[in-house]
Formats: C-alpha cells, structure tokens, sequence
C-alpha cells in the first residue's frame, strides 16, 4: 500500500508592501508620502525619530505591536502624533487605497 500524497502547508499569500515617496529631507525633517494598496503593509519597524502623521485618507489601519492588534481610525487631515521609539507594523485595513504623509523630526 502507497502513502497518499503529503499536502503541503498551506502558503498565506504575499502581504504587498507599502509604497514610500520621500518629498523632502534636509536634516531637520523628513517627509513621506506613503501608499497602502488594500492589504498593504509597512512590515516590523521602529521609528528613531517623533513624528506626525497625517491621513490624506479616511480609513481604517490594522496596528500589529508587541502588546498585540488593534485598528485605528484616521481621518483626512485629522494629524496625530507618536514619540520616537514606536516600533510596529501597519496594514491597510480598507478595500479602497489608503495614503498618509509622515513627518519626521530629525533634528
């Protein structure tokens, strides 16, 4: 008697990465304009630097930190805030494309 065939684990599709478009940087500030395609993501990362972000976009993003996920509700040209030493990754959480432009304070 012949073993059936092994199935193989099932493979999560590829998450698309957002897209980042740097506008300026000169020392004291750094602004990106970045772009989620549904379901796009930045991927695990860290930010050394406070930053403002604002939503160019009304949607939902998907948080995923340390403490777990959670979703967070932006508004068009409603600005937040975070402290540098976030570390997190943020998924397009919409069916439609979601865009932020961030503001980094690097000096």
């Amino acid at each position: 008697m012949t073993a059936p065939p092994a199935v193989p684990p099932a493979v999560p599709p590829a998450v698309p990465p957002a897209v980042p478009t740097v506008q300026i940087d000169n020392g004291a500030v750094r602004v990106t304009e970045w772009r989620f395609a549904p379901g796009a993501a930045t991927g695990h990362h860290r930010h050394e630097h406070p930053y403002v972000v604002v939503p160019m976009t009304t949607g939902r993003l998907t948080i995923t930190t340390a403490d777990g996920v959670s979703t967070s509700e932006l508004r068009t040209g409603q600005a937040y805030t975070r402290a540098a030493g976030v570390e997190h990754d943020v998924l397009n959480a919409n069916s439609f494309e979601f865009v932020f432009v961030e503001i980094e304070i690097l000096g």
